[in-house]
């Protein structure tokens, strides 16, 4: 929906898309961003295509996106969005902090990441500074971030296996431990079903045909040292 607002419309308003599924919560947000606070909202989207339309006729200089979207993943309309206007900036709020949802978030090219329940003052904050250029996380995100980011450059494989994402490098790494898949679902708390597809991604990647070729390749990394054996087969 595009918004009617006479008010605001100095040349110095930061204007924003807002976009998440819930209209309550999309109302309440809206409030947030006041002209008197130097922001003018152009537009409201329930849904992926909604969204992108929207930033192409409105042209907002930042869009706040929720990832849980009905019809497509908020990383992807973010890929979609920069695509049809690299200048935009994205904001990311969202209730999930899962690590995969962050860093593709950011791959995606978002220039922020906060958490549903952030303060009125964070969220402004945070948009005062993707406007400008930089980039903002909320402070569990940042520290999460952060030692993710420390574990992972010490971590063994990371070099040998680029291709790979952080999820993926993991279950490569239980598998080589000799861990099953539902062992390694039990492990990271997801369903078997995540897990082998993960696993077909994996063997996509590194171009091997089966668990075997996948496990000696990993332990040659110098994968899956320090686990112990599986017990049961799945």
């Amino acid at each position: 929906m595009v918004e009617e607002n006479p008010l605001g419309t100095g040349a110095d308003m930061v204007t924003v898309l807002l976009v998440d599924d819930h209209p309550m919560f999309l109302e309440g947000l809206r409030g947030v961003f006041l002209p008197e606070d130097g922001f003018r909202v152009v537009g409201t989207a329930t849904s992926a295509d909604e969204a992108v339309a929207l930033s192409l006729s409105t042209a907002p200089q930042v869009v706040v996106l929720d990832l849980g979207l009905p019809d497509a993943s908020g990383v992807e309309v973010t890929r979609r969005l920069l695509g049809d206007r690299p200048e935009a900036k994205v904001l990311v709020l969202s209730m999930s902090d899962d690590d995969d949802n962050i860093l593709a978030a950011m791959r995606a090219g978002a220039r922020g990441y906060l958490v549903k329940g952030a303060d009125r003052e964070e969220i402004l904050t945070a948009m005062r500074t993707v406007a400008r250029g930089g980039a903002v996380f909320s402070p569990g995100v940042a520290e999460r971030l952060s030692t993710f980011f420390d574990s992972l450059a010490a971590a063994p494989g990371r070099h040998a296996f680029p291709e790979l994402t952080p999820r993926e490098l993991e279950i490569l790494g239980l598998l080589a431990a000799g861990l099953t898949y539902r062992q390694i679902a039990r492990r990271l708390t997801i369903s078997d079903k995540t897990v082998r597809n993960h696993v077909t991604n994996i063997f996509t990647k590194l171009q091997v045909n089966d668990r075997a070729q996948a496990i000696v390749r990993a332990r040659n990394a110098g994968l899956g040292a320090q686990e112990p054996p599986a017990t049961d087969r799945g």
